[in-house]
């Protein structure tokens, strides 16, 4: 008798178990509020799988703060944005966000960085770098040396603005000029917002030059210096947890490619030409 009443009560805890982590609200309840960690980790280029997680956190009761860990000297101009917005929603839905700066978190990857309630860098963080940059080759001696002709075929002025097999004409350099100029704007506007910073007092250090974490904390492009855990433990103090609290490590999925493209300093989750020829693509770099 004793034995069938053991095995209905270890019964009733299995199921309330599994109902628990099956549901979310249950999951917040037993378990406890969480801070999530995910990583900016190399060159932003394909952020689809980090944007999917932030929507996940933003929308799971049990995670109640984000801390955002950035490795990255910065990346393409839109996806860079994805991020930003993706931490922007996740405030918006009342869950703190809080920067961890790494070794480098420059340009696109402070642009992330400036979305955070709060930042933190170590002192010598390398960050900074409010610029944009767009960049192409110019083979044209190299092209007529070895008697190689180039034949363009367009509708549309500018169809082929940024030809390699050319110099670039006044009026070319003009249009991507006013480009470039524009984004530079939604970038220092970024960070005058996010920092809650002057716009004329961002524009004097917003000229694409890098600074140490104590510079950094110097003219308040972050909040304080220090390291992961610091990050982690405010991340906690925002949301009303415990300290140190419950951690979602990030997901990582690992392949053989990605192994491979890890070795090689390329960028996970790009593609291997992407990768090491951008200066053929002509896409707009936050980069230092």
């Amino acid at each position: 008798m004793a034995a069938l009443v053991y095995l209905g009560v270890a019964a009733l805890f299995l199921a309330f178990l599994w109902g628990a982590v099956g549901n979310a609200d249950a999951d917040l309840a037993v378990f406890g509020g969480r801070v999530a960690i995910v990583e900016v980790e190399g060159i932003i280029l394909e952020v689809d799988d980090l944007v999917r997680d932030l929507k996940s956190y933003r929308e799971n009761p049990s995670v109640r703060a984000v801390v955002v860990r950035v490795n990255s000297p910065g990346g393409v101009v839109g996806p860079t944005q994805e991020v930003h917005q993706a931490l922007l929603k996740l405030r918006e839905a009342g869950k703190p966000v809080v920067a961890s700066l790494s070794s480098i978190a420059a340009s696109g990857g402070y642009y992330i960085a400036v979305a955070a309630d709060r930042v933190y860098a170590n002192p010598g963080t390398l960050t900074g770098s409010i610029g944009v940059i767009m960049q192409f080759p110019n083979v044209d001696g190299l092209m007529k040396k070895v008697g190689v002709d180039y034949v363009v075929i367009k509708a549309g002025q500018f169809k082929d603005i940024g030809n390699f097999a050319r110099p670039m004409r006044p009026e070319e350099r003009q249009v991507l000029q006013g480009l470039l100029d524009d984004v530079h704007g939604q970038f220092i506007d970024a960070v005058a917002t996010g920092r809650k910073l002057k716009r004329e007092d961002v524009v004097r250090f917003a000229d694409g030059r890098i600074f140490s974490g104590v510079q950094a904390k110097s003219m308040s492009m972050v909040d304080e210096l220090g390291g992961f855990d610091d990050a982690i433990n405010a991340a906690a103090k925002l949301a009303g947890l415990k300290i140190p609290p419950r951690v979602l490590q990030p997901r990582r999925k690992t392949s053989i490619v990605n192994l491979i493209r890890s070795e090689l300093g390329l960028p996970v989750g790009a593609s291997l030409l992407g990768a090491r020829m951008p200066v053929f693509q002509t896409p707009l770099y936050l980069m230092p």
